[in-house]
C-alpha cells in the first residue's frame, strides 16, 4: 500500500505520522527534539528507516513542516532565527538521500493544511487558523490556495496591529495580537501573578476578579483580531489551536458572545469559531498532505 509520512519538526518535539494516500493513519509518534543535541536530525533519519521497515518498503512521499520561512524551492527553511537555528538552510533530501524531493513547508502553515485535510475544516475553502500558545502564529487558506506571500510570511496573524500606540512586538509589530493574548507577555499583563494562559483561566473559573479582568481583556483583544481577519480574508471557519482551547467554555462562550457584537454579517450567517482537531500532530499531517500536494498525488475527492 502506498502511504506518505509527514515530520513536524518543533523546537520541542518532533511529531512523526505515516498515513495512506487518503490520509488514513497507519503511525503516528512524538519525541523531544533536544535540539542541543547534534543527532537530533540523524534521528529523524531513523525513524523514518523505522517506519519503512514496519510497512515493508518505502514512503512514496515524505513531507517536513518547521519554524521559519521556507525557501522559494520549498527545499529548506530559508529564515529562521532566534530558535531551532539548525534548521535554517537544512536541504532535507539531500540529507536524507530521498529519491524523491522532501517539501518543506512552514509549520503553522502545515498545521492549517493538516486541519482542512483531516480535521476541523474538512471540505472548507477560506480558512484561518490561528495558533494560541507561548505565541500566536497561524495560517489561512483562500478559495482553496495556502496564502505563503512574496517571502512567506504570510499567516504571521499574531502580529496583526491592535494598538498603534503599544508596544513594539518581538518583530516591531506595535501593540500586537500576540503581545496582547500570548503566554509570552502574561506575567507583565498580569504583574507577575500568571505564568501561564491554564493558570490564568483556572483562577478566572474559580471567580479571581483580577484574573477575571485580565482574562477579559485578553478574548476582547482576540475578539478584535478575528473580526479583524475575518474582514480581510472573508473565512468559512476561523479554527483556534495551542494550548489556550483547553479552557474549553471558558474560552469559547465570552468570545462567541463578543463576536455577537462586533463581526460584521452581511448575510446574517455567522463564522464558525471551532477547536483545532488533530493537536500536536496537525503539522505532521499538513506535511504528509504537502507533499502529496507537490507530488499531485491527492485523491481527486480532495475539495481544497
Amino acid at each position: 500500500m502506498s502511504y506518505v509520512i509527514g515530520i513536524d519538526v518543533g523546537g520541542t518535539n518532533i511529531k512523526t505520522v505515516a498515513v495512506s494516500i487518503t490520509g488514513a493513519l497507519l503511525f503516528q509518534r512524538r519525541e523531544p527534539t533536544e535540539e542541543d543535541r547534534i543527532d537530533w536530525a540523524e534521528r529523524i533519519r531513523q525513524q523514518i528507516k523505522r517506519i519503512e521497515s514496519q510497512q515493508n518498503g518505502p514512503a512514496a512521499y515524505i513531507g517536513l513542516a518547521a519554524p521559519g520561512l521556507a525557501a522559494p524551492d520549498g527545499r529548506c527553511i530559508a529564515w529562521m532565527q532566534g530558535r531551532m537555528e539548525a534548521v535554517q538552510g537544512l536541504d532535507w533530501t539531500l540529507y536524507l538521500g530521498a529519491a524523491q524531493t522532501i517539501p518543506v513547508l512552514n509549520d503553522a502553515q502545515a498545521a492549517l493544511l493538516g486541519e482542512v485535510w483531516k480535521g476541523a475544516a474538512i471540505g472548507c475553502r477560506n480558512v484561518v487558523l490561528l495558533t494560541l500558545g507561548t505565541g500566536v502564529g497561524g495560517g489561512a487558506l483562500v478559495d482553496g490556495r495556502l496564502l505563503r506571500g512574496h517571502l512567506g510570511r504570510a499567516g504571521h496573524l499574531g502580529h496583526i496591529c491592535l494598538d498603534p500606540q503599544g508596544k513594539p512586538d518581538i518583530v516591531g509589530t506595535p501593540g500586537s495580537l500576540e503581545d496582547a493574548i500570548g503566554d509570552c507577555t502574561l506575567r507583565e499583563r498580569t504583574q507577575g501573578r500568571f505564568a501561564s494562559t491554564e493558570q490564568l483561566v483556572q483562577a478566572y473559573l474559580a471567580g479571581d476578579a483580577e484574573a477575571s479582568a485580565v482574562w477579559q481583556r485578553s478574548l476582547q483583544a482576540l475578539a478584535c483580531g478575528i473580526v479583524s481577519l475575518i474582514n480581510t480574508l472573508d473565512p468559512e471557519v476561523v479554527i483556534l489551536g495551542g494550548g489556550i482551547i483547553q479552557a474549553g467554555s471558558a474560552l469559547f462562550d465570552p468570545l462567541e458572545a463578543l463576536l455577537d457584537r462586533f463581526e460584521w454579517r452581511p448575510t446574517g450567517s455567522r463564522v464558525r469559531i471551532v477547536p483545532a482537531l488533530l493537536g500536536d500532530f496537525a503539522g505532521a499531517f499538513g506535511a504528509a498532505c504537502h507533499a502529496l500536494q507537490v507530488n499531485a498525488a491527492l485523491p481527486a475527492s480532495t475539495t481544497f
